[in-house]
């Protein structure tokens, strides 16, 4: 795939959540009715809540990217030729002369597979070899290639074989010469008939005659007798014997030792390793068969991928590598992060309860008909992220966007749907302790201080409640695991409207200056409490700069 043909990716944020992947796929559709190619991404395995959401209106799960790190596709490589190993050097060298800044030549099999590769030094190796003009017995070169080579004309035999013998060339007296001459051999002859006959009387050879020379009725007979071969070229006696060593075919010249990269390894994987190997050039597969080439001298520069985010802004939260890419956008409802842009960009954020609303807004404000479908998963992502309108994030901007989705997507009980989204979401009985974790966590970076603070979605508290022994020790094992300052994990019953808080961290004094004393339990009991974004981390936010000052 060239640069021009990359796809600008629209991303959601690491342990995606429905606002986020739904945001993507509707926001990317909107951005492709105004003429930009833009594709819908995920940076994380969708939790159970979104499959249900993208199942119920027909969507396919987005495409996985766990990086944008820089990778071979991202380089225009250089369209070298290649040839099979049967090929002859004379056409290899062709392609050289034909390619002035071509190095090698990546030798292929059928299929496309590479299996060797041949390069200019490997000719001039050749044509410096002295011996190899005279004797071809290792060069599995065919009659017919040596017929090719000198643009020839068979007289008579048979060119389908291979030729094994040595390599003679006719100056001397008839009967020297034909003391020197074995059955096998080729001898490169001009206009001497009484040369050419004595030498078809040694058996089976190979006349080449040179600048097109004649062949009388006798000599031709000659050869048909002796099962010998009569070819006649245009080219004189010195020309011949050189371009008779340009006939063997590739095979035997190539290197099979070759070092091949993919198209998915990593730039400075691939820079390392070609500092290392220091080879001319190196041919490139994609799944196993030849793409391009890349070489010592070309600048690995890539294209930066071109990129929008939808429901984050912060580095912490982005899929890794997003400082290797060209940011176009920011759609979200969030707090500023940490997120840096080397030229000017276009940001859309609201404080509203669902990067959704912002989308639904703007198919609104661009004159953009929303699909059924796409209203669809839009609606289910405004409920998610507001728990049902209950939490306190919630707009009436979310209100009213809701309210138009709904009667789009054709929803004839909107209230259901939202009730069967936050039940798929409840995974409390589905997920291990470790996996439930892990399911729905964003991180928030506090100078050297890292925190964590996951969110499960319950229909029963008491049921939550029995299962918090062992969360506690899946919440300690991942903080120690992965290095964080602290871990919260809030237990939300979006129906009774309150969250139980558990933490990891040994932050007593902090967190109790925060959210009171705690449970016998261990936790901390928060009714009202819905929101992670904007209950739990503005004051978390602020006791811990207090605390630093």
């Amino acid at each position: 795939m060239s640069n021009k043909e990359k796809p600008v990716w629209i991303i959601g944020h690491r342990n995606p959540d429905t606002d986020s992947v739904c945001s993507a796929i509707a926001y990317a559709y909107l951005k492709r009715q105004l003429g930009m190619n833009a594709r819908p991404a995920r940076a994380g395995k969708l939790n159970e809540e979104t499959r249900y959401v993208l199942g119920r209106f027909g969507f396919e799960e987005p495409r996985l990217i766990n990086y944008f790190y820089p990778t071979l596709e991202d380089i225009d490589l250089y369209d070298a030729p290649t040839v099979t190993p049967a090929e002859t050097l004379r056409n290899v060298g062709r392609l050289f002369v034909e390619n002035p800044h071509l190095k090698s030549v990546p030798v292929v099999d059928g299929g496309d597979a590479v299996v060797g590769i041949i390069t200019v030094g490997d000719l001039a190796k050749r044509y410096y070899q002295d011996d190899s003009i005279r004797e071809l017995e290792n060069g599995e070169t065919t009659f017919a290639d040596i017929i090719r080579t000198l643009e020839g004309t068979l007289v008579t035999g048979d060119a389908a074989g291979l030729f094994h013998g040595k390599i003679k060339i006719g100056a001397s007296r008839a009967a020297t010469l034909a003391d020197d001459v074995a059955p096998g051999d080729l001898v490169i002859l001009g206009d001497r008939e009484d040369v050419q006959r004595e030498l078809l009387e040694t058996g089976r050879i190979c006349l080449v005659l040179t600048r097109n020379t004649p062949v009388s009725a006798a000599v031709k007979a000659a050869a048909e007798a002796g099962g010998s071969l009569i070819i006649t070229t245009p080219y004189n006696t010195y020309t011949t014997a050189r371009m008779i060593n340009q006939s063997i075919s590739v095979r035997l010249l190539m290197s099979r030792n070759v070092v091949c990269f993919n198209t998915t390894d990593l730039l400075q994987d691939v820079r390392q390793k070609i500092v290392s190997a220091k080879y001319v050039s190196y041919p490139v597969l994609r799944k196993g068969r030849y793409k391009g080439v890349i070489d010592r001298g070309m600048m690995l520069e890539p294209q930066r991928q071109q990129v929008i985010l939808v429901d984050h802004n912060e580095r912490s939260q982005a899929v890794e590598g997003i400082e290797e890419t060209r940011i176009l956008e920011i759609i979200d409802h969030h707090r500023l992060g940490g997120l840096t842009t080397g030229t000017p960009i276009y940001i859309r954020q609201e404080p509203v309860g669902s990067t959704a609303t912002i989308v639904a807004n703007m198919f609104q404000s661009l004159n953009v008909e929303i699909p059924p479908e796409y209203a669809g998963i839009l609606f289910a992502a405004v409920v998610s992220d507001t728990l049902c309108f209950r939490s306190p994030t919630t707009t009436p901007a979310d209100q009213a966007a809701a309210g138009r989705l709904a009667r789009i997507a054709g929803l004839a009980d909107p209230e259901a749907l939202a009730m069967a989204v936050l039940r798929a979401g409840s995974v409390l009985n589905r997920m291990s302790p470790a996996a439930l974790i892990r399911n729905d966590f964003k991180e928030f970076d506090f100078g050297d201080f890292r925190v964590t603070v996951s969110q499960i979605n319950i229909m029963d508290r008491t049921q939550a409640r029995e299962k918090m022994p062992a969360l506690q020790k899946a919440l300690d094992a991942f903080r120690a695991k992965e290095g964080y300052g602290m871990c919260l994990l809030m237990l939300t019953d979006v129906l009774g409207e309150s969250t139980d808080l558990m933490e990891s961290g040994n932050r007593d004094s902090l967190l109790d200056r925060i959210f009171g004393k705690r449970q016998p339990g261990g936790f901390y009991f928060l009714p009202g409490v819905l929101s992670r974004k904007k209950q739990i981390i503005p004051p978390l936010t602020e006791a811990i700069k207090q605390e630093n000052n």
